[in-house]
């Protein structure tokens, strides 16, 4: 999934719009050139032409010309940015990602994610949807307030292993009546295949078939989670969440 090309292509579109707008700067002043040379030529010597309009008509070309010139090098230095941005990108493959999101991929029959709370709750309500929106596994988790870790073994809740691919996870939490709700903000993990870009950004594959952006990269681990399924993970359908933190021994760099 490697796109090293569509980074430098994003890089010949912006030098193209920039030449494009210097071509017609260059072709208005010109033309403002040869209208300004014939009225001087058949100007009437009782009627004077205002000379002090004409040169600040030249003074506003000249500064339109230098905003152009100014532009042209901060592309250059925005495309050196996101050459150096998608040469870090593609150093992350093969790593695990941890990123912003409810999406997570289920990577050899195994998935990662996590969900923070704001404060303590009386019940949590976790939902794995396949991307037609079915529920295909439910648990529940835990209440207190902080970041708790879900694992997942990639079954559904009558114990069939599901394939791999893009799932949803939904984290619901209720708290006592009268209080204002919880917030909870969920992130996703996954192994890093591939690095890919458009005019707006640049995107890191996780598995085959879930995308997230470079900023929404909180943590890059050197593990190994995603290579071998785990024994036990997620607990089980009626409702008690494994809630472990797997990240103690990981070798674990911030974004």
């Amino acid at each position: 999934m490697t796109d090293i090309s569509a980074i430098t292509g994003m890089t010949s579109n912006t030098t193209s719009t920039t030449n494009s707008s210097q071509q017609t700067l260059s072709a208005d002043m010109n033309t403002f050139l040869t209208l300004l040379t014939t009225q001087l030529k058949y100007q009437d010597p009782l009627d004077p032409m205002d000379t002090a309009e004409f040169t600040n008509q030249l003074v506003q070309y000249s500064s339109v010309e230098q905003a152009i010139q100014t532009n042209s090098k901060l592309d250059s230095l925005l495309s050196l940015n996101i050459s150096n941005l998608g040469a870090q990108a593609v150093s992350y493959i093969g790593k695990t990602a941890q990123v912003l999101g409810d999406v997570m991929p289920l990577q050899n029959g195994v998935a990662k994610a996590a969900y923070t709370l704001n404060k303590d709750v009386t019940s949590v309500s976790i939902m794995v949807k396949d991307m037609n929106g079915k529920v295909v596994y439910s648990t529940t988790g835990e209440t207190t307030s902080g970041t708790h870790e879900f694992d997942w073994d990639g079954k559904d809740s009558n114990g069939n292993q599901l394939e791999d691919g893009a799932y949803q996870i939904v984290v619901s939490a209720k708290v006592p009546s009268g209080e204002t709700e919880a917030t909870v903000t969920t992130t996703v993990f996954g192994k890093v295949t591939g690095v890919a870009s458009d005019s707006n950004n640049i995107y890191i594959g996780l598995g085959d078939s879930v995308t997230a952006t470079l900023g929404d990269i909180v943590t890059m681990r050197d593990d190994d989670y995603f290579d071998k399924k785990k024994p036990e993970t997620g607990g089980d359908s009626s409702g008690e969440s494994s809630g472990e933190d797997s990240s103690e021994g990981e070798n674990t760099e911030s974004v």
